[in-house]
């Protein structure tokens, strides 16, 4: 275990981590208040303060494996997902949990990733969205007042597939982004009917497009600068795809 001033961390595994995003306006970030939280495989959130490479502040609020964990985007909730389906979130000034979303529950989250949205947009309160995906297909996309205390479900997406294929241990994971030069519109790839990256319109209630994809993706990233997509896949491939049209590079010599 490693030992932090006089007391020890369990032997745990760390599932996922996030950092804490900057304050708006504050650039460059002062070391003292970068912190990254991470959760582990005892159900456990734990915060560290990066300058002083110590933990801050330990909370329990699942009985499962963690499996994924974002800060919202002012940082003042950690939103935290668990091998059982079950997302929490929780405060770290007081270290209590003061929501407990059941929607996903029986199946692991895969990603969840908050973003700001403008006021009165989709005609929920509050100035976030946030997005919760999980291994079954499904996407629930929230839209949250944190210091009124609302969450509110805006969008609800359950993606086909057919049945598993036999000799596969696991399936490709199910996962979502809000596109970041695309206001209003999330990213989906996972198993399912096609190898294809969906994007799928919030104001519309529909799929927009779809792009192509040589193969069920393992890993999503969407760049906030530039429109464009990088895709991890099983067989050592990066691909980076220009959306929403263009040829896309790929990127080989991964040995894993």
């Amino acid at each position: 275990p490693r030992v932090t001033g006089s007391l020890p961390i369990s032997l745990q595994n760390c599932q996922c981590l996030a950092w804490k995003p900057r304050p708006v306006g504050l650039w460059p970030r002062p070391v003292e208040s970068q912190h990254v939280v991470a959760g582990y495989s005892d159900g456990t959130i734990r915060v560290f303060s990066v300058s002083r490479t110590e933990m801050e502040l330990k909370m329990h609020p699942h009985a499962a494996a963690l499996t994924a964990i974002a800060y919202s985007t002012d940082g003042e909730m950690i939103l935290s997902g668990g091998k059982d389906g079950i997302v929490a979130v929780s405060s770290p000034r007081t270290g209590m949990t003061i929501h407990v979303l059941a929607d996903h529950k029986g199946s692991p989250i895969t990603v969840l990733q908050c973003t700001r949205k403008q006021y009165h947009d989709f005609g929920v309160e509050g100035g976030e969205l946030w997005l919760a995906a999980s291994s079954d297909r499904r996407v629930s996309v929230w839209g949250s007042d944190w210091l009124q205390d609302k969450c509110e479900l805006l969008d609800w997406l359950s993606f086909p597939a057919p049945a598993g294929p036999e000799g596969l241990d696991s399936l490709p994971p199910s996962l979502a982004a809000f596109c970041p030069w695309e206001h209003g519109v999330l990213v989906y790839v996972g198993f399912g009917m096609q190898k294809e990256a969906l994007f799928y319109s919030l104001r519309k209630k529909q799929v927009l497009r779809k792009i192509s994809l040589p193969a069920f993706a393992t890993s999503l990233s969407l760049s906030p600068a530039a429109p464009f997509m990088a895709i991890g896949f099983g067989d050592r491939l990066l691909r980076l795809q220009p959306c929403p049209a263009g040829e896309p590079q790929d990127y080989a010599g991964h040995d894993d």
